[in-house]
């Protein structure tokens, strides 16, 4: 298994400035398979599209699991996520039983690490500055967009 984060992470963030560029909320994500050689293979990559498609739960990791496809196992990838991912995310990494999440940062929002890590997920949190501060840019520029994407009033 490689362990190659910070380079899934620099694919995850493009994810979410394309979504930022867009209008969107700046939260992207990839789906990594782990051969037995030794590489890692890109299997999904997606971003939020809450706002672009009007589609309350086409999150990140949502977005990228979707484009992902059926897959007959997950328990030989790694996700990778520019922000911690929220409950509805959390609970698909469990259902399909991803051993690893690889979070960019949980400074602008977290608070599921501790449950993945209770149901036996491996959790990495990289505090990576660009994937922080992009968020920061969004939450200050787009409060109204961030309340409704995190259930605030």
């Amino acid at each position: 298994m490689g362990t190659n984060h910070q380079k899934w992470m620099e694919r995850a963030l493009q994810q979410a400035q394309d979504s930022f560029g867009q209008g969107g909320l700046p939260i992207g994500s990839v789906l990594v398979r782990h051969l037995k050689n030794g590489e890692d293979v890109l299997i999904g990559e997606g971003h939020n599209q809450r706002v672009q498609e009007g589609d309350p739960i086409a999150h990140g990791e949502m977005d990228c699991l979707r484009k992902a496809g059926r897959q007959r196992t997950y328990r030989d990838t790694t996700i990778y996520t520019t922000l911690s991912p929220c409950m509805m995310c959390t609970g698909t990494i469990v259902q399909f039983r991803i051993p690893r999440v690889v979070i960019g940062e949980n400074r602008n929002f977290g608070g599921n690490e501790e449950f993945l890590r209770g149901q036996g997920v491996e959790v990495v949190i990289l505090d990576d500055e660009k994937c922080a501060a992009l968020m920061a840019r969004f939450i200050a520029e787009r409060p109204d967009v961030w309340n409704e994407d995190i259930g605030e009033e």
